[in-house]
C-alpha cells in the first residue's frame, strides 16, 4: 500500500497532467444540478447531458416537475439508465423540495441522502459542487484508481476509498482531486496487464508499492 504522503503526491501528478477540471453535468439552479446527480447514477455525465435541456425546458423548478406525468418523464429520460426508477424519485424529490423544504436544495449529507434516489455519493456531488464544502464523492473512476494505485485495499468499500482521500488531503483540495480522478480514470484503463501499462504513474505506484512491502 502507499503511505498518506504517497497518495498525496499521486493525486498532485495526476492533477499536474489532466490540468483544472471541474464538473461535466449541465445545469443552471442548484435544484436541477441535485435531479442531473440523480439521473448520473448508473449513467454518464455525457447521456444524462443529452436529456436534461428537454427536462429541465419542460420541468424548470421543483413545482413544476412535481405535478409531471410519470410517463412524461419517462420518455425524456428514457436513454439513461435505471430511467423508470429514476422518473419516479426525481418527481418525488421534487414534491419533498417544493412542499417541505421551500424550494431550497438541502445543503447537509443527511438531508440530502434523505430524498428519493439520492445516495452518498449523490450527496456529496452536490455538497461539493453547489455548496463548496469539503466533501469526496466516490463513483467508479475513484474507485478503480484508489484501488489500482494501492490508495487502499481491492476489497474497500466506497465509504473506506472516501475516508483515505479525506484523511490525507487538504479539505480544499477535495473538490479538484474529485473532479481529477474521474479524468483520469477516463483517460487510463486500471485493467492493464504491468506488461502493458503505459500510464508512468500507475508504473511508479506499482515500483512504490514494491518498496513499501519490502520496509515490513
Amino acid at each position: 500500500m502507499l503511505k498518506d504522503h504517497q497518495i498525496v503526491w499521486a493525486i498532485h501528478q495526476m492533477e499536474a497532467e489532466i490540468g483544472p477540471v471541474g464538473p461535466s453535468l449541465d445545469s443552471r439552479t442548484p435544484f436541477q444540478y441535485l435531479i442531473s446527480v440523480i439521473l448520473s447514477a448508473q449513467a454518464t455525465d455525457v447521456s444524462v447531458n443529452k436529456v436534461t435541456p428537454r427536462l429541465f425546458a419542460a420541468y424548470p423548478t421543483p413545482k413544476d416537475l412535481m405535478v409531471a406525468d410519470v410517463t412524461a418523464v419517462e420518455d425524456i429520460i428514457r436513454s439513461v439508465g435505471l430511467f423508470r426508477n429514476k422518473a419516479k424519485n426525481i418527481i418525488k424529490t421534487a414534491r419533498i423540495v417544493h412542499e417541505d423544504l421551500h424550494d431550497v436544495v438541502p445543503t447537509t449529507r443527511k438531508d440530502l441522502m434523505a430524498l428519493p434516489g439520492a445516495g452518498r455519493k449523490t450527496a456529496n456531488v452536490v455538497l461539493s459542487d453547489v455548496f463548496e464544502q469539503p466533501t469526496f464523492a466516490v463513483d467508479t473512476h475513484v474507485s478503480a484508481i484508489a484501488k489500482r494505485l494501492y490508495f487502499v485495499d481491492q476489497s474497500a468499500s466506497p465509504l473506506q476509498v472516501e475516508n483515505k482521500i479525506v484523511g490525507v488531503l487538504a479539505p480544499a483540495e477535495l473538490h479538484q482531486a474529485h473532479h481529477t480522478m474521474i479524468e483520469y480514470g477516463r483517460k487510463y484503463s486500471m485493467k492493464l496487464t504491468p506488461a502493458k501499462e503505459v500510464c508512468q504513474l500507475i508504473i511508479d505506484c506499482d515500483k512504490l508499492n514494491e518498496e513499501n512491502e519490502a520496509e515490513v
